[in-house]
């Protein structure tokens, strides 16, 4: 393991960096889901500068050595019982030279502890390294197997896992989740 992982809160400035790291994701995601690309030669993200506008959304670069590698782009979203909020990893991306090197479990360990609260990862039950992926890095975090839920979406089979990261504290420095702001 990495000491040298880092976690970024991407700035505006950093928007450029993140769209090109979200062509790669989608081209890469493009096996599961065709999806053409636009006459720009780009397939293109059309919410992601609400990553800097609604602070429903918050983005991360992950940096090793100083070097990009990967993204998480995460989303609040409320409660349906109306008790409080949810955090979601609407995308989690890890370049394909670093991956199987536990770089993506240490990231998402490091979002989780950054953002402690009840999350849910969402997975195409079709994308099957995704769900050996987050099967795993949910279970090292929470040293409990893990357990998920199926749903439909648009035709599509899905599985959701949910945790509570406050439950999995470490003694290290923990950073906190910038709190969303009134909207107004």
């Amino acid at each position: 393991m990495s000491t040298d992982l880092q976690l970024i809160r991407a700035g505006v400035e950093h928007q450029p960096a993140l769209g090109n790291l979200l062509e790669l994701y989608i081209h890469d995601f493009s096996e599961l889901v065709p999806r053409d690309v636009g006459d720009d030669g780009r397939y293109g993200y059309k919410n992601l500068a609400l990553y800097w506008s609604d602070n429903s959304r918050l983005p991360f670069l992950a940096k090793l050595d100083d070097k990009l590698f990967g993204f998480v782009l995460v989303t609040r979203i409320p409660e349906p019982s109306g008790d409080g909020e949810t955090l979601d990893m609407a995308e989690f991306f890890v370049l394909r030279s670093y991956r199987r090197r536990g770089l993506g479990t240490q990231l998402a360990e490091k979002v989780w502890l950054h953002c402690p609260g009840r999350w849910q990862i969402r997975v195409m039950e079709k994308n099957v390294s995704a769900l050996k992926f987050w099967e795993s890095s949910i279970a090292k975090f929470t040293g409990q197997p893990t357990k998920s839920t199926r749903f439909m979406k648009d035709g599509v089979a899905w599985l959701r896992f949910s945790l509570d990261s406050r439950e999995y504290r470490i003694t290290a420095v923990e950073l906190t989740c910038p709190p969303a702001r009134p909207r107004g």
